[in-house]
């Protein structure tokens, strides 16, 4: 009698400690389920008090015990393969700005991070000299087409010979080059972008003197970024222009931003056996910046109207892919055959029908013919 009640006792501990390990109950709930797990417990158990005690053995209890699972149904989905890569994210539109002649800085007119437009002052140089370069050649200018225009009227009365007319048309024609050269030197005094785009660098001080040619700033156009993938000649055949890809980064987990292939170079590069792929990526919130490393995703292949199941549903059993199918609270091993996967889940060719109920958790304890205690999960949670 007295050995009778200790297994007994250790029934309950074992479906009270069962259920408390999956997560089914709380610590404080322990209680009204001891209660009730010693009432189904007393089903395995016969004879107590009035005779010798039977008990079923451990395998037996636990082949009774059900087993708390989640399941799902597979559903119809579009389903693109994909390839990964990585690359830093860079800016296609990226100028510097040079002084186009020499002077003093007076005056900054743009900070890093303005946006500016193309051909917008960003400083002014002291242009004084150019200035009165450009004065004096407009002068001698006005002066030569004034004695060109007295000349023209001699040279139809024919007092002045055809080719003293026609130096005279040439040297009217030098002036004005000199003087819109002058003009444009005294032009360059003011510096301004080369591109619309977000001032990157200012590499000048108010009073610096510059020498012509030097990089007073830097214009970069992040509106739109590109990325250089290497694609591997095994690969190359799967991409093609127009393609689209997502990208994400380390510094904003979980959001991802859209890209496309723009183009692929049709040269293979010698160092590393890869052709390049060039990739666009919006970014007309300027939520990225040039610099940032990143993860593309590219979707070469669609499935449209694929039976999917979350891939952690799948086991590798004997080189074979099954999932358990629950029928009758009881789990049926169903060997599948699997096409691609991405974004957590996976394809089912064969195998499984639309209103099957698969094991998408808890399917690791489960064997061929166990019973389970079965909960739904919603298909939005299949990528987890």
């Amino acid at each position: 009698m007295r050995a009778c009640q200790l297994r007994y006792t250790e029934l309950v501990l074992y479906f009270t400690t069962t259920l408390y390990k999956v997560g089914i109950v709380k610590m404080k709930t322990i209680t009204p389920i001891l209660i009730a797990t010693a009432l189904v417990s007393t089903s395995l158990i016969t004879g107590c008090g009035t005779g010798e005690a039977s008990v079923a053995d451990a395998e037996s209890i636990q082949a009774a015990t059900p087993v708390p699972v989640e399941v799902a149904q597979p559903y119809r989905s579009d389903i693109y393969a994909t390839y990964a890569a990585t690359a830093i994210i860079s800016s296609d539109a990226d100028a510097p700005v040079p002084a186009k002649i020499a002077g003093e800085i007076v005056e900054l007119v743009a900070e890093e991070g303005d946006w500016v437009a193309a051909g917008q002052m960003l400083a002014r140089l002291d242009g004084d000299r150019a200035r009165l370069e450009a004065l004096s050649a407009k002068a001698n200018l006005e002066r030569a087409k004034k004695e060109y225009k007295r000349n023209a009227d001699l040279h139809k009365r024919g007092l002045i010979s055809a080719s003293m007319f026609e130096g005279m048309q040439y040297d009217l024609a030098a002036l004005e080059a000199s003087y819109d050269l002058k003009q444009l030197n005294y032009d360059y005094a003011s510096i301004r972008a080369t591109i619309s785009g977000v001032v990157s660098a200012r590499n000048v001080k108010l009073g610096q003197n510059l020498s012509l040619g030097d990089i007073a700033f830097r214009i970069t156009d992040t509106s739109d970024l590109v990325a250089y993938l290497q694609i591997p000649q095994a690969e190359l055949a799967k991409f093609a222009a127009g393609h689209t890809a997502t990208l994400s980064v380390a510094s904003m987990p979980g959001i991802e931003f859209p890209a496309k292939i723009t183009r692929i170079s049709p040269t293979i590069d010698v160092r590393n056996g890869t052709f390049r792929a060039t990739v666009v990526i919006d970014n007309t919130r300027g939520e990225l910046a040039p610099g940032m490393f990143g993860r593309f995703t590219i979707a070469y292949e669609l499935h449209a109207n694929a039976l999917v199941i979350p891939a952690h549903a799948l086991l590798d059993e004997d080189d074979q892919t099954t999932v358990y199918v629950v029928s009758n609270n009881e789990v049926v091993r169903r060997v599948v055959e699997t096409g691609i996967e991405s974004g957590g889940r996976v394809e089912i060719l064969s195998g499984l029908r639309d209103d099957d109920q698969i094991v998408v958790v808890g399917h690791s304890s489960l064997r061929d013919g166990s019973k389970v205690l079965a909960s739904n999960k919603i298909p939005d949670s299949f990528s987890g």
